[in-house]
């Protein structure tokens, strides 16, 4: 698998309505990525989601955040990739993670959607081979409890662990580019 990354893509739900619930832990890590490096984003109808390009170190990098909600995430990505000739293996995904708790993420290629609908559509339309960011928030406890539990805000002991993972995160993206998944892997996972 290529290790360069040129695009971010944030899983998450448009509108006011979503925007501080956890489901939506992938559009915080993009926007607060975003603001660190200057990316403004425009939104762009015929990807149907909201754009912008930063630079890390010399190394251009777009950033997506798909505005079809979250469970049809698959086709505006696939798209944004076939328009700019970009791979999937240059991808990178960020997500809410319901089987890790708060305070905890991690780094994996490839795989399976373990339950995620956003990312089941991104495999379903760009294939499994392309990187996860995976944000732990935490799991109610019960199966059918999930969907309320993403779909709100979450406790502020929650949130404050999730920022948490967010600023640990993009403070390993400089290192994912300059050396690689394995090395950046390494620095995540020692950070908690």
């Amino acid at each position: 698998m290529s290790h360069t990354i040129q695009i971010i893509a944030g899983l998450g739900n448009p509108g006011e309505k979503y925007e501080n619930t956890l489901h939506n832990a992938g559009f915080w890590f993009i926007d607060d990525l975003a603001l660190k490096y200057e990316g403004i984003f425009r939104y762009e109808k015929k990807f149907d989601l909201d754009f912008c390009k930063i630079e890390i170190n010399g190394h251009a990098i777009w950033l997506i955040k798909p505005q079809s909600y979250i469970n049809l995430s698959g086709r505006p990505i696939k798209s944004f990739l076939d328009y700019y000739q970009l791979k999937v293996n240059n991808l990178l995904v960020a997500q809410d993670e319901i089987d890790l708790p708060s305070g905890t993420t991690r780094l994996k290629t490839g795989g399976g959607h373990g339950g995620h609908n956003g990312i089941r559509d991104v495999i379903q339309h760009c294939g499994p081979d392309f990187f996860r960011l995976r944000l732990g928030v935490g799991h109610p406890g019960e199966k059918s409890k999930v969907i309320k539990y993403v779909l709100n805000p979450g406790s502020k002991k929650i949130e404050s662990a999730i920022k948490k993972n967010i600023n640990d995160a993009i403070s390993v993206i400089p290192i994912l580019m300059k050396d690689g998944f394995n090395e950046a892997t390494k620095v995540l996972h020692t950070k908690e």
